[in-house]
């Protein structure tokens, strides 16, 4: 039996849980959000809670039971406080803007990169940071990682786009090399 599916969900107050037949729906302050049921789990609401279970031994159950549990979880986070992924622009004339629904990049190439954001995201920028704000967990991260790879960071001088806080390994260059 898996440890994270044992464990029961809070709901906080302001968030409502609702078991349909093909999905689970919380909506709370943010918005609302809807995960689908697995039938070999089962789900029940108590006091202020959510507990998952699994209906019997097999291994599929045991491979859902963890997972189904985490994605209930994040769906409750999710419209009750939201979820934000800074990334951080390094670099000499590299910067970023928001323009409407559209993140503008200026990062070394000829021309300016638009990446248009999805519904349900919002980006603010400040200097060469970027925050990317949603209540979908998978779509906040989703889209960072996109806009991560416009201009990956590159080893040798760091340049290029980051999450804030990561590491990037360096490396000496050709005249490092040499003794």
């Amino acid at each position: 039996m898996s440890r994270i599916g044992k464990r029961a969900i809070e709901i906080p107050s302001g968030v409502e849980v609702k078991i349909g037949t093909e999905a689970i729906e919380v909506k709370g302050p943010k918005g609302s959000l809807a995960t689908p049921l697995h039938p070999k789990i089962s789900y029940a609401v108590k006091d202020n809670t959510v507990e998952v279970t699994q209906v019997d031994d097999s291994r599929t159950a045991k491979q859902q039971h963890g997972l189904r549990r985490t994605l209930l979880a994040n769906c409750i986070e999710g419209v009750n406080t939201g979820y934000t992924k800074e990334l951080e622009i390094v670099g000499v004339g590299y910067k970023v803007q928001v323009q409407g629904k559209n993140v503008v990049l200026t990062v070394g190439y000829s021309h300016p990169v638009q990446y248009p954001l999805p519904q349900g995201i919002e980006a603010t920028a400040e200097g060469n940071k970027l925050a990317i704000k949603g209540i979908d967990k998978q779509l906040v991260g989703e889209v960072a990682a996109q806009i991560r790879r416009v201009r990956p960071p590159e080893p040798f001088k760091g340049k290029g786009i980051k999450y804030v806080g990561e590491h990037i390994r360096r490396k000496a260059g050709k005249s490092g090399g040499k003794k």
